[in-house]
């Protein structure tokens, strides 16, 4: 595909700065970029890259103020990294628009009903009753089991798992090896220390919009609905246990674990390896830093939080300076006890 830097600012309702006939038929990073190549700076860290880049057009913040002279045609939009992800969105659609029909082998029950434009690779394995919606690609090695409904132009890449009677929102997309509606942990203790298993009998709610990474991990409820609202966006290797409800466009990073029946309000931002205790609740617009433990409810709305134990950011931020002093703080306590010891002679 070749676009010129004039249809490129109308697709992004950019101001173009250089040459508009200019074309591009390939993206780059900015330090990367060749001739021919469409690039971004958002980062002020890589504008040293600028001046000496190869890229043909190069998108920048209207704010921008170049330092030296720049080869390639500017594209001035209010968002350069935001424009980028249009521009790698729309190469995504044109890399997989090509991708339709049923592939063989493959599996699909006789009481399947496939929509239009539907792409099955070979080695999937579409159970009874599952009802896949228009637009939709099921990827090799992917498995739907009974009665799973997957909407209209979602994407189930290689190796997805999907158990019973769940449930998939138009647009989303769930990556390689993710894993839907396997059984919570449940387990009631039946004395001597033997443990019975709970039945898991509810499912699991994906609404619109929704991107599931990479390897992550989403436990059936065991009764009623594990739901991941609209919107959601999940990283990879993360663990979203039963009865769990993640508010719409709250957006959760790696190798972070969701414990039973804990509900996280809308818009949050929760970052790596945080751990959260079960049967808590988390206020709408709640911030939370990587390796935060969240062993409580949080309340208040729109606050930042940090450490381990979660505590709000500043008191964090306090709580680290002073930890970093602790071997200062020793040797005066220290000295003072010798002082005192001295005076009581």
């Amino acid at each position: 595909m070749q676009l010129t830097a004039h249809q490129i600012g109308i697709l992004l309702e950019g101001t173009v700065e250089g040459n508009p006939e200019v074309t591009v038929n390939q993206l780059a990073k900015i330090e990367d970029a060749k001739q021919g190549s469409l690039s971004f700076l958002a980062n002020s860290k890589y504008e040293q890259f600028v001046y000496g880049s190869g890229a043909s057009i190069i998108i920048v913040n209207e704010e921008f103020v170049p330092s030296q002279p720049i080869r390639a045609t500017l594209i001035r939009v209010k968002n350069a990294y935001s424009a980028f992800s249009v521009l790698l969105e729309k190469y995504d659609e044109l890399l997989k628009s090509n991708k339709t029909g049923i592939e063989e082998p493959s599996f699909i029950h006789p009481s399947a009903e496939i929509g239009k434009d539907v792409y099955i690779a070979a080695l999937a394995y579409i159970g009874p009753n599952v009802k896949i919606g228009d637009g939709s690609k099921i990827y090799p090695n992917t498995y739907l089991a009974d009665n799973v409904t997957v909407g209209k132009n979602v994407t189930l890449y290689a190796g997805v798992k999907v158990y019973f009677n769940c449930i998939i929102g138009d647009n989303s997309i769930i990556h390689s090896g993710a894993i839907i509606g396997s059984d919570g942990f449940g387990f009631a203790n039946g004395g001597e220390g033997v443990y019975r298993k709970v039945s898991q009998i509810g499912n699991v709610i994906i609404e619109e919009n929704v991107e599931i990474g990479s390897n992550t991990t989403i436990d059936r409820a065991t009764m009623g609905s594990t739901i991941i609202r609209k919107g959601v966006k999940l990283d990879n290797l993360i663990q979203i246990a039963h009865n769990v409800e993640i508010g719409a466009n709250t957006v959760i990073a790696a190798q972070t674990g969701v414990s039973g029946s804990t509900k996280i309000g809308e818009n949050c931002v929760i970052g790596g390896q945080v751990g959260m205790v079960g049967h808590i609740s988390i206020a709408n617009g709640s911030n939370i830093g990587a390796k935060s433990a969240v062993n409580n409810s949080i309340k208040e709305e729109n606050m930042s939080w940090n450490g381990f134990p979660m505590m709000t950011y500043r008191d964090s931020l306090k709580s680290q300076v002073i930890i970093k002093r602790l071997p200062e703080l020793e040797k005066r306590i220290v000295e003072l006890e010798n002082i005192i010891k001295d005076r009581l002679k």
